[in-house]
């Protein structure tokens, strides 16, 4: 997941032009089969096995560095990409986001235009009613300047709720994503899939090899459901929150599997139920906004096993 390029005032969401052909080079190595995001949705939701080293890129957001430097050097390495865009800022023509005609542009040279909330607001800290506008006027702008209803979808700052999740269902689209790390599998919830986000930091070469060698953990059964908190009042019986998830029986090495906090750490509390289900459990309640919790178990040829998770506290 992307965001700007080349533009190295804002180093939490850009990725340097020096990077990123780099990341053009490893992908284009011929190790890799990347394809447009909906394609590859529309085959994993069909049961179908995709290839080894299958890969994805996204963009979120529009800024207009989209258009003058990734876009460009994406499409001539021949790599698809997958747009999410807020319209909102479009609509209001924000002189950093790109224009309609620059992603009618895009898109009539194949990149894949998707939705991502009107204003590019924090979802679960809008009313009930607020948020499910938010999203379906974004689906109904995109749907109307590009003549293409909006399949896929992805929260701003990967921030969601299960109420939200259920709408976006209910919208009509077939799967959503978060901000979280992490391979996607078949067995994940697919309102609230995992993309490796890629920034200045994250975006070293090694750090990125790894990602896109990432094996999406083979695990089901998973808790909690909703990954919305609270810190106070009688909603805030599910902070901390439970989590588990259950690994299959022939999966090597399962012993070494670890999980991560990002406040605090590794995460000693890991009860394993069991050969084969694992609990983690906190003694803190996750603090107010954004926290992530990762697994990771070496999956072989120098690659891992990946298991993210994010949680939002209101």
């Amino acid at each position: 997941m992307y965001h700007r390029f080349g533009e190295n005032d804002y180093p939490s969401t850009n990725i340097r032009v020096e990077q990123l052909k780099e990341h053009i080079q490893e992908l284009t190595s011929g190790k890799y089969n990347v394809m447009r995001l909906d394609d590859m949705m529309a085959a994993l939701q069909k049961g179908e096995k995709l290839p080894n080293r299958s890969v994805a890129i996204t963009i979120d957001d529009a800024f207009v560095s989209v258009f003058n430097v990734g876009w460009p050097m994406f499409k001539e390495a021949g790599l698809p990409v997958t747009l999410f865009m807020s319209a909102g800022p479009v609509d209001q023509g924000q002189f950093d986001y790109m224009t309609w005609d620059q992603i009618r542009q895009m898109a009539a040279e194949g990149a894949d235009i998707q939705g991502h909330s009107l204003n590019h607001s924090h979802l679960p800290l809008l009313s009930t009613k607020q948020a499910f506008a938010e999203i379906e006027e974004d689906h109904a702008r995109i749907a109307e300047e590009l003549g293409k209803t909006p399949t896929l979808f992805a929260y701003p700052y990967g921030e969601t709720s299960k109420e939200i999740m259920n709408y976006v269902q209910e919208l009509g689209y077939k799967a959503a994503f978060g901000q979280h790390s992490g391979a996607m599998t078949p067995m994940h919830n697919q309102f609230y899939l995992p993309r490796f986000p890629v920034n200045e930091r994250y975006g070293e070469f090694d750090r990125f090899k790894m990602s896109i060698n990432a094996v999406g953990l083979p695990a089901t059964d998973y808790l909690p459901m909703d990954p919305l908190l609270y810190a106070t009042g009688p909603k805030s019986e599910n902070n901390p929150p439970h989590i588990g998830f259950t690994l299959p029986a022939d999966l090597k090495r399962a012993n070494e599997l670890a999980c991560y906090h990002s406040q605090v750490g590794k995460i000693e509390d890991m009860q394993r139920i069991g050969s084969r289900r694992i609990e983690l459990r906190f003694d803190e309640k996750f603090q107010k906004g954004r926290t992530r919790v990762n697994c990771t178990l070496p999956a072989g040829d120098n690659r891992w096993y990946w298991y993210g998770m994010q949680f939002f506290t209101k």
